[in-house]
């Protein structure tokens, strides 16, 4: 439920509608939007009784959120979600961001050296895992602590944020001490531990579609994060299963403007993992700024037939940079833009 304040309402209004709500037994959120405030009810189970919000001063009309998932849902919230990264990178709105590196981080030489040359090529984020959900046991698993301090060391190198995954709710704060944003994986979406933890410390949160899921149980997903005060969450569409062998997943693209159009909060896609094929992946990274995505995340790697780990999904830079020109060209069609290069002395987004 939210509580549309009068243009005109004081802060004294405003906070008399929090105290009823909270006196009533639920939790208040207060929206400040350009115009007006609004005030979200958290916690309704069809026992809310509007008219002793209705009756309040400043209340200009209360209205009704029939979806399962609140304060993901544009009902709740107008304005696309914008969110931030320390160096400057912002992710939704009009610009599109890049994130690029390998699946796994292998080595100082291999992490630091492809995040020196994805900056140089206007990349602003870096993927890389220091853990790695494997579907085999006997599979590369990621370098754990010593991977998330190679992630940092290429970050003071390069300037890119860093985006890597957590695997359980233990290893939340551990990751949150290195990376600039928390992936949760396609195998944890439903993981609600994790995605309870995720919320609570304070990091955006990359949350990636699962392999079966439903665009609402995504956003239900998403909603825990939200439920425990983080609204810096970035969805991320990465394939789903289907019957079809041709490619390791489908790449749903209507997902894009189907989530727009219910959420605020931005959402990229994943061509890398969509196809698991690199002839694949160029043209689905265009297809999906095509279809309106606010980024992508591209796996890149200096030498693909010698990754520990997706190398045969894996981009040569070469072919990243020739990805990055044809993103530019879409992006003009659009009126959208790259999320500008990060300038080379100070490792900041150039103006």
């Amino acid at each position: 439920m939210l509580v549309v304040m009068k243009q005109d309402a004081s802060q004294a209004s405003i906070d008399r509608v929090v105290e009823t709500i909270r006196s009533m037994g639920y939790d208040a959120r207060p929206i400040p939007g350009r115009q007006r405030t609004a005030v979200g009810l958290i916690g309704n189970d069809g026992r809310v009784d509007s008219a002793r919000l209705e009756g309040l001063e400043g209340v200009l009309e209360v209205i009704e959120v029939s979806r399962p998932y609140k304060q993901v849902s544009r009902e709740w919230k107008v304005e696309d979600t914008v969110v931030t990264l320390p160096n400057g990178t912002r992710i939704g709105g009009r610009e599109i961001v890049v994130m690029a590196g390998p699946c796994a981080v292998e080595s100082r030489e291999q992490i630091v050296g492809i995040a020196r040359t994805l900056r140089d090529m206007g990349a602003t984020v870096l993927r890389g895992g220091a853990f790695k959900p494997r579907t085999s046991p006997y599979s590369f698993q990621g370098l754990g602590i010593k991977g998330l301090e190679l992630l940092a060391e290429a970050r003071e190198a390069s300037g890119l944020a860093v985006v890597t995954e957590a695997l359980d709710a233990e290893g939340v704060d551990l990751v949150a001490e290195y990376a600039d944003i928390i992936q949760i994986g396609a195998r944890n979406m439903q993981n609600y531990t994790l995605l309870r933890r995720a919320g609570q410390v304070g990091k955006p949160v990359l949350l990636k579609r699962g392999m079966s899921a439903t665009i609402k149980e995504l956003l239900l997903a998403a909603e825990y994060l939200l439920a425990e005060g983080n609204g810096q969450v970035i969805l991320c569409e990465r394939g789903v299963r289907s019957f079809d062998t041709h490619t390791r997943n489908l790449l749903d693209l209507t997902a894009i403007p189907v989530i727009q159009g219910l959420s605020h909060l931005p959402i990229i896609a994943d061509p890398s993992h969509g196809t698991g094929i690199r002839a694949k992946v160029l043209p689905m990274a265009r297809a999906a700024v095509a279809a309106g995505a606010d980024g992508v995340m591209i796996e890149v790697h200096p030498n693909p037939e010698m990754a520990l780990s997706d190398g045969a999904q894996s981009l040569y830079p070469e072919q990243f940079a020739e990805l990055m020109e044809q993103m530019r060209v879409i992006c003009r069609a659009l009126d959208r833009s790259l999320v500008p290069p990060l300038d080379l002395e100070t490792s900041v987004p150039a103006p």
